[in-house]
């Protein structure tokens, strides 16, 4: 048994409920059934490192199947895929409220959009709007090859983080 409680919890959900728990992290078919495949888990790092390990590659298919769970930076969540409680509290800290962000924001999706013809993402829980607009403003730079792999990390990040939320609020 875990020493953890929500991690125990996970170890031990039904199969369903474990995978609709994963896609609520990373909507990636392969990556969800490789993350419960490997339970039971019995501590953060072992999850956390199969999340990690798991979503390090993603295909094509995989990365525009992650991306259309996630709304612009600095956007309200609106797709049917847009996991909107999640978005909005990762981007708490990214005030689009503030004209001049929301303007700086919009015109960096735009451009970013134009040059990699996806969505940009990052994870921004932990990050102002500075530190996301600066981080777009350097991506920018990337050529196509270091850009995917970005992409691919933080959606990386975001999926951990998410996972290791999920499992730690349930009740003790």
């Amino acid at each position: 048994m875990s020493s953890d409680p929500g991690l125990g919890r996970f170890d031990t959900l039904e199969r369903p409920d474990a995978e609709a728990l994963l896609l609520s992290c990373l909507p990636v078919p392969r990556w969800v059934a490789e993350v419960a495949d490997g339970r039971p888990y019995r501590e953060w790092p072992a999850l956390s490192a199969a999340a990690d390990a798991a979503a390090a590659v993603l295909d094509d298919g995989e990365l525009a199947m992650a991306l259309a769970a996630h709304p612009r930076i600095g956007e309200r969540a609106s797709g049917p895929g847009h996991r909107a409680e999640l978005s909005a509290r990762e981007q708490s800290g990214v005030d689009s409220g503030d004209p001049r962000v929301a303007d700086a924001l919009a015109a960096g999706n735009a451009a970013y959009e134009e040059r990699f013809d996806r969505v940009f993402i990052v994870r921004a829980a932990g990050r102002d709007a500075s530190e996301v607009l600066a981080e777009l403003e350097r991506r920018l730079g990337n050529d196509d090859e270091t850009e995917r792999a970005e992409t691919v990390g933080q959606l990386r990040e975001i999926a951990v983080l998410r996972l290791r939320e999920a499992v730690s609020s349930w009740p003790r």
